[in-house]
C-alpha cells in the first residue's frame, strides 16, 4: 500500500498523526468487540455456537490488549518496537483465527463469518499500522 493510499485512508499526510489514527482505529474495534464478548457473552455464544466461557476470556483479553494499543495510540511518537509488536500481535490473531476455525472450532455459520470477518479486519489494521511505522519512518531519514 502507498503512503498516498495511506494518506488517504487516514485523512492527513503526516506520517505520525497517520499511524496514531490506525493504532487508535484498532483500539477501539478491539476494546467495543471485548466489551461486547464481556457483556453478552451468553447470547453471542449461542449466536455463533462456541462457548461463553471462551467468549468471556477473550473479551479480557481483548479489552486488555485495546487499552495497551490505547496507550500506545496517546503517546506523541509511538515507539517503533511497541508498533511492530501491534502489528505481530494482529497478524498472529488472524491466523490463530483461521487455525481455530479449520482445526478446533465448529461454530455455526454466523460464527464462521464473523470469525472470518475478525481475522480479515485485524490483518486489515496490521497491513495500515505496518505502512504507516514505514511511511514515518521515511520521511524521518
Amino acid at each position: 500500500m502507498s503512503a498516498t493510499h495511506l494518506a488517504a485512508l487516514a485523512r492527513t499526510t503526516e506520517p505520525q498523526l497517520m499511524l496514531r489514527r490506525f493504532l487508535t482505529l484498532d483500539a477501539v474495534v478491539t476494546g467495543t468487540n471485548g466489551v461486547a464478548y464481556l457483556v453478552a457473552s451468553g447470547p453471542l455464544g449461542r449466536l455463533f455456537d462456541v462457548s461463553s466461557k471462551l467468549l468471556l476470556v477473550l473479551g479480557v483479553f481483548l479489552v486488555l490488549y485495546a487499552a495497551a494499543v490505547g496507550l500506545l495510540a496517546g503517546r506523541p511518537s509511538p515507539a517503533a518496537l511497541g508498533v511492530r509488536a501491534v502489528v505481530e500481535a494482529n497478524l498472529a490473531w488472524a491466523a490463530v483465527s483461521f487455525l481455530a476455525l479449520g482445526l478446533w472450532l465448529s461454530p455455526s455459520t454466523t460464527g464462521a463469518v464473523w470469525v472470518v470477518l475478525q481475522a480479515l479486519t485485524v490483518a486489515g489494521f496490521a497491513a495500515l499500522q505496518w505502512g504507516a511505522l514505514r511511511a514515518r519512518q521515511g520521511s524521518s531519514s
